[in-house]
Order: structure tokens, then C-alpha cells, then sequence
């Protein structure tokens, strides 16, 4: 059976760890505690019945009851199985930043530290260069920079081929206008 633990919001890790040193002291039938990732306020626990659930979080700090209601392991699957998504950025490609504090930013990609989940960017409207470190989840690629290189390879192949005559360009040397000086003819 799993029950869902109401704790004080942000001391997740100290309830966790508090229920886990009485659990372990009192030789209760818990089987596992969780703490996912992105719930905030919660632990699951699973244990054989609700008295060895009740006898491990009580008259513990930072906790503040049992839910009422025992949930199934496919309710909460999503929760506690890491998905892992495939990261899909390179160096040198221009994000956009969609989480706060630099939200809608454009950005060019430094480095990527994929154990981390981070990505290190640097504003492209900032004056000076300086290097930002983002989750990878607060950034959406926008431009590849091996797509612009080829981009830029085609123009400069296309400029290569219009401009292709080897010819001078023509100067008209009969001009006998002034000779563009800062002092006019007729001073």
C-alpha cells in the first residue's frame, strides 16, 4: 500500500530523512520512501498497513499528517520514473530562453552539461558577453549553427557565380571635374 505524507513545503529531505532514522530504529514494515522530483509538499511511502505508516511519521517535525486516501503504483509512476529525453543542442546554436529571468532572450549556446541538465548561454542583445547558466528545459533551439554555415556557403557560391567576370571595372578617365577637395574652385 502507498500513502501519500503532507510535509512542511521545501524540508521534503529532512522529513524524508527523519521518517527513514525511525523507520529503521523501530524495525517497521516500510518498504520504500520517494520524493519526486517537482512535488513539493508530499512523500509517498509504502508500507505492508496503515499502522506501520502512522508509527513512522508521527510526532515527527516537518510533518504534517497522512493523506486520507492510498494510491496506486500506476497513479504515481509518472512521478517517480525518471523519462529521459533526448537533448537535442549543440554548441553554437541560437536558443530562445522561455523560463524566467531572461525570458524571450535570444542566446548563443557556450557550453552544454548534460549530467547537470544545464546549458550555458550568452545573450546575443547583451553588450558585453557573459556567460548564463540555464536548465536545458528553459531553452528552445531556433537556429542551428551548422544549417547557417551551409546557408552562408550556398550565398557566398551564388555571389562567386553572379560577380564571375574577370573584367577591371570601368573608370572614366575624360573627367575633368574638380578634384573632390575640401576647398572650393572658385575660393
Amino acid at each position: 500500500m502507498i500513502f501519500i505524507i503532507k510535509v512542511t513545503t521545501n524540508k521534503e529531505d529532512r522529513a524524508l530523512e527523519l521518517i527513514s532514522v525511525k523507520i529503521h530504529k523501530h524495525q517497521l514494515q516500510v518498504y520504500s520512501l520517494a520524493r519526486p522530483h517537482g512535488l513539493r509538499g508530499y512523500i509517498f511511502l509504502e508500507a505492508e498497513n496503515r499502522e506501520s505508516a502512522e508509527e513512522a511519521a508521527y510526532n515527527l517535525p516537518y510533518v504534517k499528517g497522512i493523506v486520507g486516501k492510498t494510491v496506486e503504483y500506476e497513479e504515481i509512476k509518472n512521478m517517480i520514473e525518471p523519462v529521459l529525453e533526448e537533448i537535442n543542442i549543440e554548441k553554437g546554436d541560437i536558443v530562445e530562453i522561455i523560463g524566467e529571468p531572461f525570458k524571450k532572450e535570444k542566446a548563443k549556446v557556450v557550453r552544454i552539461d548534460k549530467t547537470k541538465g544545464e546549458v550555458v548561454v550568452t545573450l546575443l542583445a547583451a553588450v558585453v558577453p557573459i556567460p548564463v547558466t540555464v536548465k536545458l528545459d528553459n531553452v528552445k533551439v531556433i537556429r542551428r549553427e551548422k544549417d547557417e554555415e551551409g546557408k552562408e556557403n550556398e550565398e557566398n557560391e551564388e555571389k562567386e557565380e553572379i560577380s564571375g567576370s574577370d573584367e577591371e571595372p570601368k573608370i572614366n578617365k575624360d573627367y575633368n571635374g574638380s578634384s573632390g577637395g575640401l576647398i572650393p574652385d572658385d575660393y
